[in-house]
């Protein structure tokens, strides 16, 4: 084909339009993907009201990425790629190599992170060229609109659980069952430990118990979060994964002794965390950001070994400003996603 579509913004929180654009050529060290499916992440709002510096319009989001490599750019072949690959692309769209983090081997805090929807066009489009050292094989038995979430809300709960201080047996809890606490609450059960999902309402109790959990805490009863974890043995981790950061706070009162905070809900209102809930006990407070491209292959992995997926509505990119919407407005119970194929 000569041209592709992708779903545009031309301002700031602007609607989605569709628009053809001339199919690029990947230059050296990049690829040309073929677009399958693309997850709606909450972190897209980011870019498309310019709450981030270096956002241009028009803007094509997009950071849920999975495909099939249909071209490959000067370099690429030598590492590894071939056409036809299926991969995926995720938050972590490409490191600089030249940062202090990225000379130190920590390549997703790169300070110059390639994030697609902000230094690249995304994944709301039929094509996407991305940098070789962004791309996540993706195992034969996922489907393409089940791999794309893992490359952000997958990694980003996998990862943050693998990475913590928690050994199987330990109490670990998921504070939110939505689009990240979902898989969070599935991971936790295949790894190994005493799970926990925390939300609001006596009615979540039943899809925390079909996602694996095997305690649930309703955090709008009168016992309170913390003295719920604590009635257990208290949480060696806590996987805060809610939007809101007086839910957050709520949950460090029921750590263990060393216990740790584990934060990947990204708000912009402050935990309500004194010292001293912290130096008494040891604890620990670590915010977590999605996980580089050989994490999200791990994750994808794993979930195909253990048989976890996400939950997930499907619909075509033409309905892309309506998939955005209904992200946004909360309707969404876990993940929207795109399918451009």
């Amino acid at each position: 084909m000569s041209t592709y579509r992708v779903a545009q913004v031309d301002t700031a929180d602007g609607l989605f339009e569709i628009t053809e654009r001339e199919v690029p050529q990947p230059g050296p060290g990049h690829v040309r993907i073929a677009v399958e499916a693309c997850g709606v992440c909450h972190s897209d709002a980011l870019f498309v009201n310019a709450a981030v510096p270096g956002v241009r319009f028009p803007l094509v989001p997009g950071h849920e990425i999975a495909g099939r490599i249909e071209e490959l750019g000067e370099g690429t072949r030598d590492r590894g790629w071939q056409v036809g690959d299926r991969v995926a692309v995720g938050w972590f769209g490409g490191s600089c190599g030249h940062c202090t983090p990225c000379r130190q081997g920590d390549f997703v805090v790169c300070e110059n992170l390639k994030v697609p929807g902000w230094a690249y066009d995304g994944g709301f489009a039929e094509v996407v060229i991305a940098p070789a050292d962004a791309l996540a094989r993706i195992p034969d038995a996922l489907a393409a609109t089940d791999a794309a979430p893992m490359a952000c809300a997958g990694v980003t709960t996998f990862d943050g659980l693998r990475r913590s201080s928690a050994r199987p047996g330990d109490l670990v809890a998921v504070l939110g069952i939505g689009g990240l606490g979902h898989l969070g609450v599935q991971y936790a059960a295949a790894m190994g430990f005493r799970t926990v999902a925390i939300a609001r309402g006596a009615d979540k109790a039943g899809i925390a118990k079909q996602l694996g959990a095997h305690h649930y805490i309703d955090s709008t009863a009168g016992t309170g979060v913390a003295d719920a974890l604590q009635s257990l043995g208290g949480a060696k981790a806590v996987l805060a994964t809610a939007g809101s950061s007086d839910a957050i706070t709520a949950t460090v009162d029921g750590l263990s002794h060393r216990g740790e905070l584990v934060v990947i809900g990204a708000v912009p209102e402050p935990l309500g965390i004194s010292p001293p809930q912290l130096i008494m006990s040891g604890r620990v407070v670590r915010g977590h950001a999605s996980g580089t491209a050989q994490d999200v292959q791990e994750t994808m992995a794993f979930s195909a070994l253990h048989g976890i997926r996400p939950m997930v509505e499907v619909v075509p990119l033409s309905r892309a400003d309506e998939a955005y919407r209904k992200m946004l407005s909360g309707a969404a119970r876990f993940r929207m996603v795109l399918a451009t194929r």
